[in-house]
């Protein structure tokens, strides 16, 4: 199942819980602040959290990471080119938000890549190295749930922003055209910072 928990920090923005449940185990997308909030919602509904996931390395993406890392003793993953972003408040936005984050620990996840839960090897996730809004955005994909946790690549009024450091206009949308509108139709498309879309939607929006 999926849950959307959207948070206020300097930005609103969605952050998600992708649960088993049955083991009532999962993942977080993009905890990008309130880590408190997000915190007592694992807590009140009995979750296990094994990992949590990032769809690139903007701020408020991950402002509540780190507090989380340590009290649910989970570990914070990130696309390799967005690596450098984390430990860099100028590339990660927050420096010029006047509240400089960084984020130390971390382990890194490849295109391709299957993230399987330990509580049950069955419930999984697809990484999609999607770039564009920066280097290292990532996609990561349900194919059970027909979902796709998308981050900042669209929005429910169409592309992304490319405007920050490492934004690409070009990799933004050939990342949709050739890798999100190539999933099916009826796939939800879960932003970070506006409401669901298909496919099919994205697609007369852009085409």
């Amino acid at each position: 199942m999926i849950k959307e928990l959207t948070v206020e920090g300097v930005f609103a923005e969605n952050t998600y819980f992708y649960i088993d449940p049955v083991s009532k185990a999962g993942f977080i997308i993009d905890p990008g602040a309130q880590a408190g909030v997000i915190y007592d919602v694992i807590m009140r509904n009995g979750w296990t959290i094994e990992k949590i996931l990032l769809t690139h390395g903007h701020f408020d993406h991950f402002g509540a990471a780190e507090i989380l890392r340590q009290k649910l003793v989970a570990p914070i993953y990130v696309y390799p080119d967005d690596s450098c972003y984390l430990k860099n408040p100028a590339l990660n936005v927050s420096a010029s938000s006047g509240q400089p984050i960084t984020v130390a620990h971390y382990e890194e996840l490849f295109d391709g890549e299957i993230i399987k839960l330990k509580a049950n090897n069955s419930f999984r996730l697809k990484v999609i190295h999607t770039p564009g809004h920066t280097p290292g955005s990532v996609t990561y994909y349900s194919k059970a749930e027909k979902a796709a946790f998308v981050g900042d690549l669209l929005y429910q009024h169409g592309p992304g922003l490319t405007h920050f450091p490492g934004g690409n206009r070009q990799m933004l949308e050939s990342s949709i055209v050739n890798k999100i509108l190539t999933l099916p139709d009826d796939t939800l498309l879960l932003s970070g910072h506006s409401s669901p879309i298909t496919v099919a939607q994205e697609r007369a929006l852009l085409l």
